[in-house]
């Protein structure tokens, strides 16, 4: 494992190896009178996250709070395992994600819909959470963690729409989970900060997305923790770099769908990731990122999930 970075401010990130990746989904550990964490990944990553913590000095019984920005699998699929070590603490969820976690049916089957036969080794076991040990938090809520922080809730869909960001008062900074995109740290040792939006299925919608990525940005917050990975100092590259890739998706997915001689989604989906990797690729090779680079595994990947979301919204529009 690697050691859990100190963010400064009281928080720090452990990295949970999700998909078996370094620098992929983290744990961001607040170290208050309150212990609290955001995100758990998915049931694998658990392991990681009670090691970050022991290496912390903490203990999993002394949780008070756990936050999970949306309830997609790899940002809240673990959080019914870890409540098994955290007998103290609550799971804290938008309103439309909390009877997802107390039955997590529906989200089987949306993740299975998506990963198909890697289902079990990415995200086994799900265990639901008692309705007693869930918290909502409805936009604009709050959490004090202490005299000196106080947490607020906002509504942020467009990503998903059971999804809410997380202002925290002592570093002036957003957790926004997916609704801002991604951000590659990977790329940092090339001098290149690269912020990719998160496309995916199946409530993904732009105008919603870039509203949200507005009421963020109007709070003008020093910092983004993004739950794809670490923090950035620089948010108004975050948001400068959505407005600039979004709409080229969107245009790369309608072009797509337009092709009449592609028949399934599957076709689809394989004709719009590989828009999106000539999108990309070329911003990268300009600014000397070797084609070989471990970061392009995740980048693929990422396409791929970011195509299948571009395709339903498409299909959705074209239903109407």
């Amino acid at each position: 494992m690697h050691k859990p970075v100190d963010l400064g401010h009281g928080i720090s990130l452990i990295d949970l190896f999700d998909l078996g990746v370094a620098k992929r989904t983290g744990t961001y550990v607040f170290h208050e009178e309150e212990l609290t964490i955001i995100e758990t990944s998915a049931s694998p990553s658990i392991p990681h996250l009670l090691k970050g913590l022991e290496a912390l000095g903490l203990n999993a019984a002394d949780i008070r709070n756990i936050i999970v920005t949306h309830i997609h699998l790899d940002h809240a699929g673990g959080a019914g395992l870890l409540l098994e070590k955290c007998p103290n603490a609550r799971v804290i969820v938008h309103p439309r994600g909390k009877r997802h976690l107390a039955d997590p049916s529906r989200l089987i089957q949306g993740a299975k819909a998506v990963y198909g036969e890697k289902f079990d080794e990415l995200f086994e076991p799900i265990v639901p959470i008692p309705e007693d040990r869930l918290i909502v938090k409805e936009d604009g809520d709050t959490l004090q963690l202490s005299e000196h922080r106080t947490l607020t809730f906002f509504d942020t869909p467009g990503h998903a729409n059971h999804h809410f960001s997380i202002y925290d008062s002592l570093s002036n900074g957003i957790f926004t989970g997916d609704t801002v995109g991604v951000f590659y740290p990977q790329l940092l040792e090339y001098g290149v900060e690269l912020y990719l939006p998160s496309t995916s299925p199946n409530q993904f919608d732009p105008n919603v997305m870039l509203h949200s990525a507005k009421r963020l940005e109007e709070m003008k917050p020093d910092r983004i923790y993004f739950g794809h990975f670490g923090v950035s100092e620089h948010p108004s590259a975050v948001f400068e770099q959505l407005r600039y890739w979004l709409p080229k998706f969107v245009e790369a997915g309608e072009r797509v769908m337009n092709e009449q001689s592609l028949a399934s989604f599957e076709e689809k989906t394989k004709a719009v990731t590989k828009e999106f990797l000539e999108l990309v690729q070329p911003y990268l090779d300009e600014r000397c990122v070797p084609r070989h680079a471990d970061v392009y595994q995740v980048i693929h990947l990422d396409l791929s999930v970011c195509a299948m979301g571009m395709v339903d919204y498409w299909q959705k529009r074209f239903a109407e």
